[in-house]
């Protein structure tokens, strides 16, 4: 299996650091890279350059290539490779498991089979679910880096695919110095890193393990054909009640004018309802503040209709309250913003 995309395949952000380490496990195992940087486009001449980047396509050709003209998807980061497919079987091995939270152990127990040099491990406390890799061996320093991250997203991907469903990242933390490309960090993983830390590991909310798992052995086959692979990005979508009740709000406007009557629509009772939301750091006047927002602006944006029509039609009594709440979101009236949208401002 092709290692996940790191980010949008048209922009020139994955760090030539990534390609440098591939180029490193290139000469571990004795071979030319030559072929394989032809055929992602890449010069080695700008191998040497610290600030260059390439585009993930770019990116994943030459990942594909080097697993399979290596014939190891660990790209000489362990003691001994990793044939072609095994990170396919370490999917495969992990699909028929009953919840997210047993997919995940799984998936960590038979890495073990693979190698010895790293150990992933799950960990729950507090509501927090923890994903952490203790390494077992003095690593390569010009692989450490790229085998870390690597390993964080691999499973980091499958878990959202298997659920589909964005996982959102509580934070991320790696037992290195920060490198000159962290920018790239936030949009791997999320924007609360922490370098220098006692091992690699994410967290994400405790509730996304007991998710179902929503894919098949015909869905696996077909994502392993794929081009561009696994990749955290293309999931918009997040199961948990959050997202439920933005969507809710979207589209059953008239069905949700206060907690219990959404509460009726979740299943759960108010007061389950305010303390998961508040759970996830949030709560429902915010949600609802957040879709009233989307909509407003929308729909000053998009359409000519009246700015009274437009604050009823998102839930305000009147013009001027739906006028001190949109300045409060925004800092500007309705009109102001408005007037600037339609005249190109920022």
């Amino acid at each position: 299996m092709a290692s996940p995309a790191f980010l949008s395949p048209a922009r020139a952000v994955t760090p030539m650091a990534f390609v440098r380490a591939i180029v490193h496990g290139y000469a571990r195992h004795r071979v030319d890279p030559a072929e394989a940087l032809q055929q992602a486009q890449i010069a080695p001449r700008d191998l040497a350059r610290v600030a260059a980047r390439v585009t993930a396509a770019q990116f994943e050709t030459l990942n594909a290539h080097a697993m399979q003209e290596l014939d190891d998807e660990a790209l000489g980061w362990f003691s001994r490779k990793l044939p072609w497919g095994s990170y396919g079987m370490l999917c495969r091995a992990s699909l028929g498991s009953p919840d997210l939270g047993v997919a995940i152990k799984r998936w960590c127990r038979h890495h073990r089979l693979l190698t010895d040099d790293i150990a992933l491990e799950l960990q729950v406390a507090g509501g927090v679910a923890t994903l952490s890799i203790t390494e077992q061996c003095e690593p390569d320093p010009a692989l450490r880096e790229f085998c870390l991250v690597s390993s964080l997203r691999f499973l980091h991907g499958y878990a959202c695919w298997a659920i589909d469903s964005r996982i959102s990242l509580r934070k991320a933390s790696f037992p290195f110095a920060a490198p000159p490309h962290r920018d790239v960090y936030p949009l791997m993983f999320t924007p609360d890193l922490r370098f220098g830390a006692a091992r690699a590991s994410f967290s994400f909310d405790e509730r996304y393990l007991a998710l179902p798992l929503q894919r098949d052995e015909r869905a696996l086959r077909t994502m392993l054909r794929r081009a561009l692979p696994l990749t955290v990005l293309q999931y918009r979508r997040d199961r948990l009640l959050g997202q439920r009740v933005r969507e809710l709000l979207r589209t059953h406007a008239e069905q949700t004018g206060n907690a219990e009557a959404l509460a009726v629509l979740l299943n759960v009772s108010s007061r389950t309802l305010h303390r998961q939301l508040k759970d996830e750091g949030t709560s429902l006047q915010a949600l609802k503040d957040e879709v009233r927002r989307e909509q407003a602006q929308q729909q000053l944006q998009r359409t000519d209709k009246p700015i009274k029509q437009i604050a009823l039609a998102v839930g305000f009594r009147n013009e001027k309250s739906f006028s001190r709440a949109f300045r409060g979101w925004t800092g500007e009236t309705p009109g102001a913003f408005r007037q600037r949208v339609a005249t190109g401002g920022a």
